[in-house]
């Protein structure tokens, strides 16, 4: 295995390391920028619909009223919410990255996540 090779595959082992330990995490993706998976694991495991609804979302997203947002403004975040669980996707260097998280049912206040 040449290095750069060497260095991309311990670069994945560090971040599903750390997906892994996201509290209430139910699953996550990461993807490289036209979705393909490059790791997965719990809910989402080789989830190939979901990774295709988060890259066919992020496009959607990208091309919103240049005029607007601006021709090189993008998202930081995206946070998709439902009753029970949420999504949250991020792009960093040029993967995208989703997790899928449980929402604590003592939701009687405002929750704040920092991921």
């Amino acid at each position: 295995m040449r290095l750069p090779h060497m260095r991309k595959a311990l670069q994945l082992l560090a971040f599903k390391a750390i997906m892994e330990k996201i509290p209430d995490q139910l699953g996550y993706l990461i993807l490289t920028e036209d979705g393909a998976v490059l790791e997965s694991g719990g809910e989402l495991e080789n989830d190939e619909r979901v990774a295709t609804i988060i890259t066919d979302l992020i496009s959607l997203s990208n091309s919103i009223d240049p005029v607007a947002f601006g021709p090189d403004e993008k998202f930081k975040k995206i946070t998709i919410t439902y009753d029970d669980h949420w999504f949250i996707i991020c792009i960093s260097n040029k993967k995208i990255y989703v997790v899928k998280r449980n929402i604590p049912t003592s939701s009687s206040e405002s929750i704040a996540v920092n991921v």
